[in-house]
């Protein structure tokens, strides 16, 4: 891992610690009034979920709903990616049972302290939260059926090493499903830019290169099902509550998030690991 590399993780770990904080405490927005909690899950495809599970969907910073159709089953283990504060893990563990389990994996302590609370209050005893990093999962090989992530992977600076952890640790057949954040033809100001990395935007790929990637990780049927095209209003919602914990001026952001109007998208992207194959005769 190299210097530079190590120093993206930390300016996401210490940007999501400050967000969290905020998020429970409420705060202003760049966008206008302060924006009522749970409204970017709701942009986000979550609107039923947030009447189960209320609290974690205010904490919420993802950019779609990866478990949307998704085949979970009762009994399945399922692994989210970059958990959170638990709002995609409780909505997992209604899916699975109690006969299944559900791995939430973060890097960022603040985060793991507040989805273990959430998970608590929920009662639900088939989630367990493990700190780490999603380049290198602390996860058996070929033990999960389903990987889940919700705009998370796009903060990777090292995305192969995701992919290639996503094969390895399904179990063979398995499926992924992941909600994320793509873009194309971003200004150069943009990449450089540390605070517009942690907020899921100087850090994303083309659509092309994502799909490319997991196809390169031995990832198989690849699929997109789902596109948002996002407005300046609606990227300025995505990342609002990250904002003012970047130091992000508001009121700057306006004629940047003009400028990034229509280039940003999330997608809903899902495959498989291939089966095991039978001998030969």
């Amino acid at each position: 891992m190299s210097q530079a590399e190590q120093e993206t993780r930390k300016q996401v770990a210490d940007a999501y610690a400050a967000a969290i904080r905020q998020a429970q405490q409420g705060s202003g927005s760049c966008c206008g009034p302060a924006t009522p909690a749970g409204t970017v899950a709701k942009l986000a495809g979550y609107e039923a979920e947030l009447d189960t599970h209320k609290e974690a969907g205010a904490s919420s910073f993802g950019c779609g709903n990866p478990l949307a159709f998704a085949g979970v089953e009762k009994g399945q283990a399922v692994l989210d990616l970059g958990s959170g504060a638990g709002f995609d893990l409780l909505i997992a563990a209604d899916k699975v049972g109690a006969q299944g389990k559900v791995i939430g994996v973060d890097m960022t302590d603040a985060m793991i302290e507040v989805a273990r609370d959430n998970i608590r209050k929920a009662g639900r005893d088939n989630i367990e939260v493990r700190k780490g990093l999603i380049e290198e999962l602390p996860v058996e090989d070929g033990s999960v059926d389903w990987v889940i992530s919700n705009c998370v992977i796009n903060l990777s600076p090292e995305k192969e090493r995701v992919f290639k952890e996503i094969e390895r640790v399904l179990a063979p057949g398995g499926r992924f499903s992941v909600s994320d954040i793509v873009a194309h033809d971003l200004p150069p100001w943009v990449r450089e830019h540390a605070q517009a990395y942690s907020a899921c935007v100087a850090g994303a790929v083309s659509e092309e290169e994502y799909v490319a990637g997991l196809r390169a990780a031995g990832l198989v049927e690849i699929e997109v099902s789902e596109r948002i095209v996002y407005d300046a209003d609606q990227i300025c919602g995505l990342v609002e509550s990250d904002l003012r914990s970047f130091g992000i001026d508001p009121t700057d952001v306006a004629g940047a998030f003009a400028e990034l109007a229509g280039k940003v998208q999330s997608i809903r992207i899902s495959g498989r690991k291939p089966p095991d194959r039978a001998p030969e005769p």
